[in-house]
């Protein structure tokens, strides 16, 4: 099953049950994956090498909620990870908003993401500067998710970091020593006062009447950093459920499969189809908001003294993980004519329809 054909043959029936709840951004992405491979006014030309056919295929979306697309994006954004991996151990810090305040960020899902990306990390910033065991700069990368494993709606913010701070000063590497970084009832302690205080004083955001007094902040220790950025990438450029795992489309319902993070068994859910779409597009992000980012160290203009840090590590005996290639999937289309590979030749415009949209404008002349 994919879930854009669900979409597709569902389409009305969604918008009568959640017009209301429908922002621009889920629109546009509503938009770009039903014209996903079938829009025909932007194609790829394809020839082949063995006789004269040729041909013409739609052009795919290329959003990021789209299911079917942006497979090399991932792998890119996974090489360039990569490359900043130091051979040092990593932890995984994850700071989830409490659900007393999820209809907030629902409502004003920007404002919401960005307050978290800034209070999150200058927590962090400020307890590995007054940590014994780093007090230097750090870097870490941030990745938002708006959703648990059953697809519901549960934003938090997943914190790669390396265990260990770089004195400029003394140009030394200061490396983190055993399996704990920073302790998780004190993440979570000034989580909640930063954040609070950010959202009033500086959002004017109301609060709701009754919050709760314990947030939950977790810390663990994810080894030399690469299974977690894998973790991390499979739900940034391609949706929030994957079409293998969708199972069925019967009656009215639809079920998929997802791992139980407790148990880690795979287990199924089924809903009303519409309610299903809904579940699935409430995660369309802001057009234009960032849900990865760099900080300290691991920023781009911090390039070169990464490099440095590489080097002084290696000098100093410590091992560097193989490096993964990203994988690229080089497209193949064979000929129907002959069976030979077909060559791609470029992207067209369709001239009629560059003239109808020209012809549409005011005082436009072709």
């Amino acid at each position: 099953m994919k879930f854009i054909d669900i979409l597709r043959d569902h389409l009305d029936k969604f918008n009568q049950a959640y017009e209301q709840q429908l922002t621009s951004s889920m629109r546009q992405a509503i938009f770009a994956m039903l014209s996903c491979r079938t829009n025909t006014e932007r194609t790829s030309q394809w020839a082949c090498q063995s006789c004269p056919h040729h041909a013409d295929f739609p052009l795919s979306c290329g959003h990021r909620s789209c299911p079917q697309c942006q497979h090399n994006t991932t792998e890119g954004w996974l090489a360039k990870q990569q490359a900043k991996l130091l051979p040092v151990e990593y932890y995984m810090v994850t700071f989830t908003l409490p659900y007393e305040l999820r209809a907030t960020a629902k409502h004003q899902p920007e404002r919401m993401y960005q307050a978290m990306f800034t209070v999150a990390a200058s927590v962090l910033k400020d307890f590995a500067k007054n940590a014994k065991q780093l007090g230097g700069e750090i870097g870490f990368t941030g990745v938002l998710h708006t959703h648990n494993r059953r697809r519901d709606y549960h934003p938090h913010i997943h914190f790669i970091i390396p265990a260990g701070s770089f004195d400029k000063a003394k140009q030394q590497w200061q490396k983190s020593k055993g399996k704990y970084l920073f302790n998780v009832f004190n993440l979570a302690s000034v989580w909640r006062a930063r954040l609070l205080e950010y959202l009033t004083d500086k959002l004017n955001i109301k609060l709701p009447e009754h919050l709760p007094k314990k947030w939950v902040v977790d810390c663990q220790h994810v080894g030399k950093g690469l299974p977690a950025l894998k973790y991390l990438s499979r739900y940034l450029y391609r949706g929030v459920l994957p079409d293998r795992n969708i199972i069925s489309d019967i009656d009215g319902q639809v079920s998929f499969e997802y791992q139980n993070s407790q148990t880690k068994a795979t287990e199924i859910r089924t809903l009303p189809t519409v309610n299903f779409l809904w579940l699935v597009l409430q995660h369309v992000l802001p057009k234009g908001l960032r849900r990865v980012r760099d900080y300290g160290l691991l920023q781009g203009r911090c390039r070169k003294l990464r490099l440095q840090i590489q080097l002084m590590l290696a000098v100093a005996g410590a091992v560097f993980a193989p490096f993964e290639k990203a994988t690229k999937t080089q497209a193949i289309r064979p000929c129907p004519c002959c069976q030979q590979p077909m060559i791609f030749m470029g992207v067209h415009a369709r001239l009629t329809s560059f003239i109808m949209q020209k012809t549409r404008e005011p005082n436009a002349t072709v």
